[in-house]
């Protein structure tokens, strides 16, 4: 069973290298999990910038409360 899992898992690697068609032109490779992130980002739009916005407020909150908490 270990050996079906590891060649499932090799086989979704992901590449960063050109692969060759059968033609012999290079193909694009596989979107990169950065580009896939960001391309959904870019298609949420404002409800994704809310969230960034809300995480930000929400950290910056969390480190103020820990300053006034921990101060002398």
């Amino acid at each position: 069973m270990s050996e079906t899992t590891e060649a499932a898992n090799a086989s979704e690697i992901q590449t960063e290298t050109p692969v060759e068609s059968a033609a012999g032109q290079a193909q694009e490779p596989p979107a990169s999990f950065v580009k896939l992130a960001m391309r959904n980002m870019v298609a949420k739009g404002a409800k994704s910038l809310k969230h960034f916005a809300l995480t930000s407020m929400g950290l910056l909150a969390v480190l103020v409360g820990l300053a006034y908490l921990t101060k002398p």
